[in-house]
């Protein structure tokens, strides 16, 4: 009943102050402590006693009672910082102060008028009470520093208080307690890890003090929510700069403690079963704010031509250090990278683990912000970036974003989460240790609605992506490109692609190559140059090993012939284009192609969001050619020309010999009846997007039409070939426009038609299409794993062009992924934080909310 009477009067206070036309008396003491009563217990009771509407009345009605309440909330934070918060009462005062200002923040935020608020000088009523915060040891007042700074620093000095937010040894009288001011933090860093060996025992009670408290920083740091994108939002956060300045004394301690936290967490523990529904986990909350708060306080522009570790401050002309950054920066133990890496691949892995016992584990949703967090450490410590790649635990990270990418594909309100982890892959493609990792054998232990397989992870990658475009929402066709620069950056390495990755890519090609699709769009056929870079480089790079890719390429060698031939005419483009509101590329997949292609075991489908499903709207991401700039994978070009001399000189002695080189397994039979096709695991969408809607039975004989221009390993080929290679990123040279609607014409078709890298392919097809049909006829073959083995003995050494350079287009950091970065990053926070509800309803600008 008590308990009542106290809420009643928390409320009554309340409503006095948004009636009241006098202002109420600052130095009414006995009326301002009831916002910090011990009887309010938790942060909802906060939000249910204060409404938004209100808030928004004092705000606009009665400014001064606002202005007065946010004063006297961080007078009583930084009077228990100055007294060492000893007593039980002290913590139940700071508490329900950070509770108030959590509520009230984000909508001074919301307010332009009110948002220099807290970064205002004191007026003079309220300056003699944070006098202690800013005498010098003389006892001479400076000037007052602004209410921001104030808040701030107590908050840090708070969030290292012995007995309330760590744990002390020390054992200390009722009249004696640790200076809050001198104490070194550094000695209290909250867990184990990073620069600190000590593990403190876990105190729920500790955990919940330090998770309210950074609930408030990150409440603080939330100011950018409320610019629109534009080159306000992109302005220095103040409240972010001074937390990571030099300024914070606190800075390496609470960096350490907020990043060891996150890495040393295992939600599994023991791994007893349902353990997480008998006990209350105090510390995955504590988790989720501090793995928040690290990606906003990292959040950094790192393509500016100012210093990544520094901000210029324009009306002052200070530079800001961020000391979060240059800590992150400067780890180097490896047994550092190992903790951080192992910590970030158990939280990754967490949801896909499986057990016998149905939800028998804790599973953890913070996988958004995990990415976002390894993105912002591979951009600012390369070392850790190399450290993941050069050994297989880079495979850890791959599996379960290629997991996510799957699974979200159908689901619109998770299109951010498809972005992030092509960023990531993108980022990792440009090294090649990456693409060398790939050719690790992949035992399937999560369940995908992906065909079953047996292969290398380079085939999970290829087989998700493939489902990806073929059967993803509307929404995800910006992503192709990445998706195919992918590809592209890692075929140079790949040893062995099984048959169903084979197919899956020939079908990609046939289904990009339509007249229909290159002519619909000015920038469709970019999509053919990727896929013809990925075959050239597994052909002129990785022959041996790759049957299967050979064998499906010589199968479906008319999709070739026809890029080849592709009619340039006006009559014919007009044609193609009426055709073009009949196909949309890769909406639905046929009844047939989804029959015949099982899925792993005890895997679910893909599923669309669930109506009403809330999600933010994201910043426009600029194209393949922006975020990424072309680097030649060769330490000297000179050296490849020396290599490849010999096969120049050998080509005209190899011309007549037959050719088999290891083109490995898989592939479907060339002296087939019409029946092959249906046959092995290269069937699964082969109906997909295709005009006739099937694949077309291959005949018995094989006819290789003649190529005008004979084909020669020579120098000029391989310029041809990287000027195609640089076609690829740049929009079309020419085409019609009428109004805004964009028109392809013959020029425009024929401009990059004949840039179009085919000579490696079809010299391929020219020397080994007649020697298959002739081992097919002679030896009556009708089985393609004899086939495979015929072509696994052979060699195309001096028979095909000068090995092209390898080009690797590599992340570019600039202005447009740093702001879809921060867009994405507090649409994720805006989200998760329901409980309490933080920012739901308030006026935010950084981006839209939308309902599914």
């Amino acid at each position: 009943m008590g308990n009542a009477d106290t809420k009643l009067n928390f409320r009554k206070a309340v409503v006095q102050l948004t009636t009241k036309i006098q202002p109420v008396d600052p130095s009414d003491d006995a009326f301002w402590s009831q916002f910090w009563s011990e009887s309010i217990t938790n942060i909802q009771d906060i939000f249910t006693l204060i409404p938004a509407t209100e808030i928004r009345v004092l705000r606009e009605e009665c400014p001064s009672n606002l202005a007065t309440l946010c004063y006297k909330a961080v007078e009583r934070l930084v009077h228990a910082a100055d007294s060492s918060c000893a007593t039980q009462q002290e913590h139940c005062t700071v508490i329900n102060c950070v509770r108030i200002l959590t509520r009230l923040l984000p909508y001074i935020f919301e307010d332009p008028d009110w948002r220099s608020f807290f970064w205002s000088s004191l007026p003079s009523s309220s300056k003699q009470q944070f006098k202690n915060d800013s005498e010098n040891p003389e006892g001479q007042v400076e000037e007052s520093i602004p209410l921001a700074q104030s808040l701030l620093n107590a908050l840090c000095d708070l969030l290292f208080c012995p007995d309330f937010t760590v744990y002390s040894n020390k054992k200390f009288g009722p009249d004696k307690h640790e200076d809050l001011h001198s104490i070194d933090s550094c000695e209290f860093i909250w867990e184990a890890g990073v620069g600190f060996a000590h593990a403190a025992p876990h105190d729920p009670r500790l955990d919940n003090n330090r998770n309210e408290i950074l609930k408030l920083l990150l409440t603080c740091f939330s100011q950018a929510m409320y610019h629109p994108p534009g080159s306000e939002s992109e302005a220095p956060n103040k409240w972010v700069q001074h937390f990571t300045s030099p300024e914070n004394r606190h800075a390496l301690p609470l960096f350490t403690s907020l990043l060891n936290v996150l890495c040393a967490y295992d939600p599994v523990g023991l791994g007893l079963p349902y353990n997480h529904l008998l006990f209350t986990d105090s510390r995955e909350p504590l988790v989720e704010t501090a793995l928040q708060l690290l990606i906003v306080t990292l959040d950094w522009d790192s393509s500016s031509q100012c210093s990544q570790l520094n901000a210029i401050d324009e009306q002052s002309g200070m530079i800001h250090e961020n000391l979060f950054i240059n800590y992150l920066s400067r780890i180097h133990r490896e047994e550092d990278f190992a903790f951080m890496l192992h910590g970030f691949t158990r939280l990754l892995k967490n949801p896909l683990i499986q057990t016998y016992l149905p939800n028998s584990n804790k599973k953890v949703q913070n996988h958004q912000e995990l990415l976002v967090f390894f993105w912002k450490v591979c951009d600012f410590n390369k070392k850790f970036l190399y450290y993941v790649l050069k050994s297989s635990d880079v495979l850890d990270v791959l599996v379960p974003i290629l997991f996510h990418l799957n699974d979200s594909r159908a689901d619109q309100s998770r299109v951010g989460l498809m972005h992030i982890g092509v960023f990531i892959l993108l980022l990792l493609s440009g090294e090649r240790n990456f693409g060398v990792r790939l050719n690790k054998p992949y035992t399937a232990t999560v369940p995908m609605d992906i065909p079953v397989f047996t292969g290398t992870h380079a085939d999970l990658l290829v087989v998700v992506f493939h489902k990806i475009i073929t059967t993803g929402h509307q929404r995800l066709q910006p992503l192709f490109d990445c998706l195919l620069t992918i590809l592209v950056n890692v075929s140079p390495y790949l040893k062995t692609l099984s048959m169903v990755a084979s197919t899956k890519l020939l079908h990609l090609l046939e289904a990009f190559s339509t007249p229909w699709f290159l002519f619909s769009a000015p920038n469709n056929h970019h999509l053919v140059f990727f896929l013809l870079e990925i075959f050239n480089n597994i052909i002129q790079y990785q022959f041996d090993g790759n049957a299967n890719l050979v064998y499906t390429i010589i199968r479906k060698r008319h999709v070739f012939h026809a890029l080849a031939s592709l009619p340039t005419d006006c009559g014919t483009i007009n044609r193609s284009l009426s055709r073009r509101g009949r196909k949309q590329l890769g909406r639905q997949p046929s009844v047939e192609s989804v029959k015949d292609a099982p899925s792993m075991e005890g895997s679910h489908p893909a599923l669309p969001a669930q109506p009403g499903t809330h999600t933010c709207s994201l910043a426009i991401m600029p194209g393949i050619e922006k975020i990424t700039e072309q680097e030649t994978a060769h330490p000297s070009l000179q050296q490849l020309s020396q290599l490849t001399g010999a096969a120049v000189a050998a080509n005209g002695a190899m011309e007549n010999i037959t050719v088999s080189h290891e083109i490995e397994e898989r592939a479907t039979v060339l002296a087939h009846s019409e029946n092959v096709d249906e046959d092995s695991n290269s069937d699964e969408t082969e109906k997909e997007f295709v005009d006739q809607g099937a694949f077309h039975n291959e005949p018995v004989i094989l006819d290789v039409p003649d190529i005008k221009e004979p084909i020669s390993p020579t120098s000029s080929h391989k310029s041809s070939y990287s000027e195609s290679s640089q076609h690829v990123p740049h929009p079309p040279s020419s085409a019609s426009q009428v109004g805004l609607q964009w028109l392809p014409n013959p020029d425009w078709v024929l401009s990059w038609k004949q840039k179009l890298p085919l000579q490696t392919i079809m010299r391929l097809l020219q020397v080994l299409v007649p020697q298959v049909e002739k081992i097919c006829i002679d030896k009556g073959l009708t089985d393609e794993s004899e086939i495979l083995k015929f072509l696994q003995h052979g060699t195309l050494v001096g028979l095909l062009p000068v090995p092209h350079p390898i080009l690797i287009r590599k992340y570019q950091a600039n202005n447009g992924t740093s702001m879809w970065f921060r867009t994405y990053m507090w649409g994720i926070i805006y989200l998760r934080n329901v409980d309490p509800p933080i920012w739901y309803d308030t006026a935010v600008k950084l981006f839209e909310i939308q309902r599914i």
